[in-house]
């Protein structure tokens, strides 16, 4: 049995998940909305407290598609409850962002400034100018414009510059040394 898959989900207050045909899972909480379309083959049990995930056969596939739903399940949950961040720094002399309005301009050593504009649902703040946050209620979205922002400019091995997560950590290259004897 898939240890993932066979946890149930505790239902956080006014959180309410609405099953329909087809496995088609609607979960609404205080931080909005969100909905699915997940495996048909799973039978998905919603109770007053939490929801449980369970597999009709022990066949690789639906081993797999267990655990699947089950945390595609959890992160909406998640999501209009307590919401998902990430968070990017960044690092270079004269790289810094800041926000125009709802886009956050980042300014990375090309010759123009870039502007991203979040999809709707998301959420994008600066503290300082060298954090930039990502929020939502999409896991998936959130991760998604995380990573096309670290896009723009990734950290190049060398000086260490770039667009980075918070905590990474780089592997650093030696570079040119210096030939020694004759």
């Amino acid at each position: 049995m898939s240890r993932i898959g066979r946890k149930p989900i505790p239902l956080p207050e006014q959180v309410s998940v609405k099953l329909e045909p087809g496995n088609r899972v609607t979960v609404t909480g205080p931080r909005g909305q969100l909905s699915a379309q997940l495996a048909p083959e799973m039978t998905i049990e919603v109770g007053e407290q939490e929801v449980r995930v369970s597999r009709p056969t022990d066949q690789a596939r639906h081993r797999a598609l267990h655990g699947l739903t089950r945390s595609l399940l959890a992160n909406m949950v998640t999501g209009v409850s307590a919401g998902f961040e990430k968070r990017l720094e960044i690092q270079g002399v004269g790289y810094r962002a800041d926000m125009d309005g709802r886009r956050l301009r980042v300014r990375i050593g090309y010759s123009h400034d870039v502007l991203v504009d979040p999809p709707e649902g998301l959420e994008l703040a600066t503290e300082g100018t060298t954090v930039i946050v990502v929020r939502g209620n999409d896991k998936g979205a959130v991760g998604q414009l995380a990573a096309n922002i670290r896009k723009i400019r990734p950290v190049e091995p060398y000086k260490g510059k770039g667009i980075r997560y918070v905590g990474e950590k780089v592997r650093r290259k030696a570079g040119k040394q210096a030939k020694i004897g004759g």
